[in-house]
């Protein structure tokens, strides 16, 4: 079963950054969840989301993280 949520480590793997900034844009994307009234998890987001936010995929294509 592919789990739901991208953890850290697997951030800072997939974008080549360091843990401690992967820990920021998991924080700014789980604030974005907050926003839109879904409940999250620190230190981990949710791995469609992460995706559609840094690839492009699905509707929220094109918009850019500040």
């Amino acid at each position: 079963m592919d789990n739901k949520f991208i953890r850290v480590d697997e951030v800072a793997q997939e974008l080549s950054v360091s843990k401690p900034y992967a820990y920021k844009l998991i924080k700014k994307l789980n604030d974005e969840l907050k926003q839109q009234g879904f409940i999250t998890i620190a230190g981990r987001v949710n791995r469609q989301y992460f995706q559609e936010r840094f690839y492009g995929a699905g509707e929220k294509q094109g918009k850019e993280m500040d």
